[in-house]
């Protein structure tokens, strides 16, 4: 066990030294950020050399990357090229808004997708079935800004019932989760409807039928409780990755959240807002990764001796 818990911590530094890597060198290819920062105005030479020195760009790229490597090791990320912050501070005030609002996500779509694949699945080769399955296939298929816009317009705009765009209050996380939520719920009613079928032809299933338990008291109490597992661990693997995937919806809400704080470091070209967001994020997601794949371990003995899936 401890062997499996080494080695899936190796792998998940490895990751994060591709990604930090990946997302250095390649946010360098976007456009030079003193360029940027006097595109207002017409710059001496002696000006754009002396704000290239104090930013710490004459430096050879290696160099750089070295200096950032050695500050993520402390938890350092450096101060915002546009307002002299440190990244680290940045962060932290984004990251409330988007777990908020990634919570939401995820109760919109508990909401709908545990009822919708459980009837789905109940109901088999229905009318109702038909309809679950088609309510998933929409869900997965609409593009989360069109679904955005969508809403503002009915809600915000033409019912006037609630606010467009901020976050300062419960009423502005409303429209937001209802969008992440939508999407995610298809994903999730599917899962619930296969988990829900593979339980319910299971012996233990029809033994309890055959004891003269209600219809709903098998299906609620056995089936689903035993359904559970792969929906709970999609859950937690999807919470990871809505703390990095809001980017859109924080666009179209003008919501303070972190992906919102990487788009606009990205067109100011603040280096290192862009990269401690973004890897940051990354971290996040191996974190909940790693302590998926542990929980497997436990689950699973396979896992641990390496034979499982």
């Amino acid at each position: 066990m401890l062997s499996y818990i080494i080695r899936r911590i190796f792998h998940a530094v490895l990751v994060v030294f591709a990604i930090s890597i990946i997302v250095f060198f390649s946010i360098r290819l976007t456009g030079d950020p003193v360029a940027v920062m006097f595109s207002a105005g017409e710059p001496t030479q002696e000006a754009i050399d002396q704000l290239t020195e104090e930013l710490g760009l004459d430096k050879p790229l290696y160099v750089q990357y070295g200096v950032f490597m050695k500050g993520l090791l402390t938890f350092d990320l450096g101060e915002s090229f546009r307002s002299g912050i440190p990244v680290m501070t940045l962060i932290l005030e984004r990251v409330w808004p988007t777990f908020v609002l990634a919570l939401g996500g995820i109760f919109v779509a508990l909401l709908i997708a545990f009822p919708v694949g459980i009837i789905s699945a109940v109901k088999r080769d229905t009318f109702l079935d038909f309809g679950g399955r088609v309510f998933s296939l929409i869900g997965i298929s609409f593009p989360n800004f069109w679904l955005g816009f969508m809403l503002i317009l009915i809600f915000a705009v033409n019912l006037q019932w609630l606010p467009a765009s901020g976050f300062e209050g419960f009423s502005y996380l409303i429209l937001p989760s209802i969008t992440l939520g939508l999407i995610l719920s298809g994903v999730l009613a599917r899962l619930v409807r296969s988990s829900m079928l593979e339980v319910l032809n299971q012996q233990y299933i029809r033994t309890a039928k055959s004891k003269g338990i209600s219809k709903w008291k098998v299906i609620l109490k056995h089936a689903f409780r035993n359904a559970l597992l792969p929906t709970v661990t999609f859950i937690g693997l999807q919470f990871g990755a809505l703390l990095g995937g809001t980017v859109i919806v924080e666009q179209v809400f003008s919501w303070p959240g972190i992906g919102r704080l990487i788009i606009d470091a990205i067109n100011q070209r603040d280096y290192p807002v862009v990269q401690g967001g973004i890897v940051f994020l990354a971290l996040v997601m191996v974190v909940v990764n790693l302590l998926v794949d542990l929980s497997y371990s436990l689950i699973d003995p396979r896992i641990k001796a390496g034979k499982g899936k």
